[in-house]
């Protein structure tokens, strides 16, 4: 298994891909972080100015875009290998295709915390050189901060592991892709928005809360604007994303991943 996960990290390390979709995440990051950052504060937006705290949160955690990003990231990982035909090659390796797919999902769940890091140092940077160019005050201690960085990591890397299941049960990788962000940004705003009772409960809503996401912050739409409600607990939403990861992946490996590969 150490020798399939170091493959998967050197397959990982060397595809150009891998760095273009967490600069591609980065750089959405510091757009809307800055956006983010000049309209904290004015009417309408929900939030208080920059010296408050529901202000300097709302910048320094807008790393929702980095989860689906380590979506996409963790779809490429599971079924790259199909669209560029090195599939056949693997499994002669390492007949067991269980062991290729846990692998996979072990260097997409390593992997995709990066893209929690960049989005968490990136939005965070943003809102303190905001906050430094007023002259206001910082309201968010450091622990909080760091810890809102941590939520980040972990909810990127359980995303990335969602990808590889959903990845390795859909083998056309645009399709799958194009799924991560659809789920996002429009199944669950759109569930969320309808059924507030429900939305601690939604995958993607609850890795967010991991990172100090107001619960409903990272809606788009309509339903962005309903921010109320309390988030699962730590400990809970974690297990519910990783639910999630696991009961996709069981699928994959039951009926996807077991067909020839031609």
């Amino acid at each position: 298994m150490i020798r399939l996960f170091r493959v998967e990290m050197l397959k990982i390390r060397t595809s150009r891909a891998s760095f273009g979709i967490l600069l591609t995440s980065a750089s959405l990051t510091i757009l809307f972080a800055v956006l983010s950052a000049t309209r904290v504060g004015e009417a309408g937006s929900g939030v208080g100015p920059l010296n408050t705290t529901s202000g300097l949160l709302r910048v320094t955690t807008l790393t929702g875009w980095s989860m689906m990003f380590a979506g996409a990231f963790g779809v490429m990982v599971a079924n790259g290998e199909f669209r560029h035909g090195t599939a056949t090659l693997t499994y002669l390796a390492e007949p067991n295709r269980t062991r290729v797919l846990t692998a996979k999902a072990m260097a997409a769940f390593c992997s995709g915390s990066l893209f929690g890091l960049a989005s968490a140092v990136i939005s965070t940077g943003v809102g303190l050189a905001f906050v430094a160019s007023k002259g206001y005050p910082v309201t968010l201690t450091t622990t909080a901060m760091i810890g809102h960085g941590i939520g980040a990591m972990l909810g990127a890397s359980l995303f990335a592991v969602i990808g590889v299941g959903l990845g390795s049960l859909i083998r056309s990788q645009l399709a799958g892709v194009i799924g991560i962000f659809v789920w996002g940004l429009i199944v669950e705003s759109t569930i969320g928005g309808l059924f507030t009772s429900v939305r601690p409960f939604l995958p993607y809503t609850a890795a967010t809360t991991l990172a100090g996401i107001k619960l409903g912050a990272a809606a788009v739409g309509p339903a962005n604007g309903s921010t109320s409600g309390a988030p699962l607990a730590f400990v809970a939403s974690a297990s519910l994303v990783a639910f999630a990861a696991l009961v996709l992946a069981a699928i994959a490996n039951q009926t996807t991943v077991r067909r020839d590969v031609s």
